[in-house]
């Protein structure tokens, strides 16, 4: 008797006679996430990936780093046993006796996989219930709302487990292109990296650093955001860009109402940039609608109007609220929240623009020398590989 660890995918199963593609990448994420780990054995076969770690004390954090891997809908920890209803009943009753102890109500769940198999899943889950109510008295069946679900699955060997550890679901990252996403220190910038990161795409980030008026702990948060957001992507290169210049120019020159509008049309043409050195198709930013003023529908075309390359904002109908949920659960919030001002926050005008048009936006911009100040920022980025 051994424990492993099964896992599933939802979507893949969809992608026809590309599977085996998207197979393949999501084996692959899967072994690059568990490389620190003790030596273990992968194979998959009928849309389940079995992981079968050499020390048993490696099973708990193995778990927790799949729970991260884009593409796993569903995690087990099983037992392996013999296709043998006597063996699969003891395995039962000897690893999960504290569960069914301790509950009132189970039920038994059964999948027969190997259609050979001489029981169907209704006699199984028959004969195992009925075992079990032997041993633990204290149970009945409850078939609606269980406290306990015991599952055994008949394949190539027989398994059995309690219940599922939900996975991050999505798409293998790499199987959707590359995009550049543009991370500052707030909220919002990370959760729409792993919203899109969550649909296959593998992602780049630059960030816009303006010391002093931003101080090298606010990099350091972004890096530690994007640390955070590796633990889902794999990989993660980071672009510092020198942004004080800029910053400062535009505050000199530009009409106040328009110093955001400005400033976040350089930031996308500097991005489009480095994301086409950087071989991205698209750049991603944490912008919803409405939230600020820069955030307008009428702001956010003048600032899309500053590049070709499309724009994904994954966020663009979230409240705060659901955002923020979302930050939690991928524990990016606390270091979001951190007091270390990031570039958008410091030249804050007092009146910004909300219904901004385009041409007088353009021609503010084209007081400063635009090209000039491009290519100073894009030549002077630093890049952080995570």
């Amino acid at each position: 008797m051994k424990r492993l660890i099964l896992v599933r995918y939802g979507e893949i199963i969809l992608k026809g006679m590309n599977r085996p593609v998207f197979e393949n990448m999501l084996v692959k994420n899967i072994r690059k996430a568990l490389e620190d780990e003790c030596p273990l054995k992968i194979h998959w076969a009928q849309a389940t990936i079995y992981i079968e770690p050499e020390d048993d004390s490696c099973v708990e954090s193995i778990v927790e780093k799949l729970k991260k891997v884009f593409g796993i809908v569903s995690i087990v920890v099983a037992y392996q046993g013999k296709k043998d209803i006597d063996d699969l009943t003891n395995i039962i009753t000897e690893n999960f006796s504290k569960e069914l102890k301790g509950a009132s109500t189970f039920k038994v769940v059964a999948k027969r996989s190997d259609k050979k198999f001489h029981m169907q899943s209704p006699e199984i889950c028959q004969e195992v219930g009925g075992r079990i109510l032997e041993k633990f008295p204290n149970l009945t069946v409850d078939v609606k709302n269980p406290e306990v679900n015991v599952y055994v699955e008949i394949r190539e060997e027989g398994y059995v487990h309690l219940d599922r550890i939900n996975g991050a679901g999505g798409m293998p990252s790499g199987s959707n292109g590359k995009a550049m996403l543009l991370l500052s220190g707030g909220i919002d910038s990370p959760v729409a990296g792993y919203m899109i990161g969550k649909r296959g795409v593998c992602l780049e980030a630059i960030h816009f650093f303006s010391y002093p008026y931003t101080s090298d702990r606010a990099k350091d948060k972004v890096l530690k955001l994007a640390s955070i957001l590796k633990g889902y992507t794999g990989t993660l290169k980071v672009h510092i860009v020198p942004f004080t210049d800029i910053q400062l120019q535009i505050r000199d020159k530009c009409p106040e109402e328009h110093l955001t509008l400005v400033m976040r049309r350089f930031m996308m043409e500097i991005a489009q940039r480095i994301a086409e050195k950087r071989g991205c198709y698209a750049l991603v930013t944490g912008e919803s609608i409405g939230q600020v003023a820069s955030q307008t529908m009428a702001a956010l075309c003048v600032t899309d109007d500053a590049v070709t390359m499309p724009v994904f904002r994954p966020l663009i109908g979230m409240d705060k609220e659901e955002i923020v949920e979302i930050s939690r659960k991928i524990d990016t919030f606390e270091t979001s929240i951190l007091p270390y001002e990031d570039c958008c926050t410091v030249f804050t005008p007092r009146h910004p623009s909300t219904k901004p048009k385009k041409e007088k936006v353009i021609l503010s911009q084209n007081l400063l020398d635009v090209e000039r100040l491009i290519q100073e920022a894009v030549e002077g980025t630093e890049t952080v590989d995570m």
